[in-house]
């Protein structure tokens, strides 16, 4: 009870710090004229929210750590310092350390890419090719920093993961390029998922309201703590990313919430979940996988009227807040099934 009380004080912290941001930060934006520019390969409609801010995921960044910070350390000095039950092992915080700079680099790279688009005028911003080559950087890193804390605590295997009702599975030497394709793939899929006003936002929210559910269920505080800062950040942005949007997050803020919700899976050792609360997210990257391979075999048909998904229900005349309901409440239903996996398969 006593940690519940913590968590709820990241999230209202969070909430605060990002909302008093964007009150700030969001009208400094616009006097530098920190514009989206709409490409035409999105719907027509579109165009009327050329040049409303972006790089907008700044402010959530700063929010989120900024609670974090502050909580977990009063925390530890008023509570887990003299109980030893609510104490971390050193290994889980070497890997919420791990997962907090691994979101904060691909937050990094999303950053470099909105400024050579937004401020250097290069609408492409960096390539894929240099996107993925830095995202794969980042997440072989995060993962030799995993190995190394497995192995200096004497850990349960760097190589083996858990898996509801099967237990402790080692992966052996496949473990890596599949947890690396995991990571950079979720990633890129919470980017692809940020197209209109408020979606990824509302669904990076539930996602990170059933990871902080699982994390308290598995008596992981600290770890609650992070997940529970980053829905109060999604909370503090969505009221200024809400349809019509006054800001968008920009790749600045939908890699950082990639990363940090893998970080989050990661952390809990339950990266097999990762792809059920995030099943929104996979979604969106599969239609746009779907669309690229038929449209190539079929030698120019579409089997979207476009990709990523919520456009094609955007062309089908679903409006931006129907979208959001529809895909938050999927969410919500497979948060709902993730969190009974790991009740009761764990």
């Amino acid at each position: 009870m006593v940690a519940n009380v913590w968590m709820i004080f990241a999230i209202v912290a969070s909430f605060l710090i990002t909302y008093f941001l964007g009150k700030r930060i969001i009208p400094y934006l616009q006097r530098l004229k920190y514009g989206q520019t709409i490409l035409k390969i999105g719907p027509s409609w579109h165009k009327n929210k050329q040049g409303t801010p972006t790089m907008g995921g700044v402010i959530f960044v700063i929010g989120i750590y900024a609670a974090i910070l502050v909580t977990m350390p009063l925390y530890y000095f008023l509570v887990a310092k003299n109980t030893l039950h609510l104490q971390e092992p050193p290994l889980i915080m070497q890997k919420i350390m791990s997962g907090l700079l691994m979101a904060l680099a691909y937050g990094a790279i999303g950053f470099l890419d909105d400024y050579i688009k937004v401020v250097k005028k290069r609408n492409l911003g960096l390539t894929a090719g240099q996107k993925l080559l830095m995202q794969f950087l980042v997440v072989g890193s995060y993962l030799l920093s995993l190995y190394c804390a497995e192995v200096l605590q004497g850990g349960l295997g760097a190589t083996s993961t858990t898996i509801p009702f099967f237990g402790r599975v080692d992966l052996g030497v496949l473990y890596w390029p599949m947890a690396s394709l995991l990571i950079v793939g979720m990633v890129n899929a919470v980017n692809l998922t940020d197209g209109i006003d408020g979606l990824c936002t509302s669904i990076t929210f539930f996602s990170a309201t059933f990871f902080m559910l699982i994390s308290n269920f598995l008596h992981i505080f600290n770890l609650s703590i992070v997940a529970g800062a980053l829905v109060g950040g999604c909370l503090g942005f969505l009221i200024f990313n809400i349809h019509p949007a006054k800001v968008f997050m920009g790749d600045t803020g939908s890699l950082f919430l990639g990363g940090l919700i893998c970080a989050l899976a990661f952390t809990l050792d339950v990266p097999v979940l990762l792809p059920i609360i995030g099943g929104v997210y996979v979604l969106e990257m599969f239609s746009v996988i779907l669309q690229v391979a038929y449209f190539k075999a079929t030698k120019g048909k579409r089997l979207f009227k476009m990709s990523p998904l919520h456009h094609h229900f955007e062309i089908c005349g679903w409006s931006e807040a129907k979208i959001c309901i529809v895909f938050n409440v999927i969410t919500v239903v497979l948060g709902a099934l993730a969190v009974v996996l790991a009740a009761y398969g764990l």
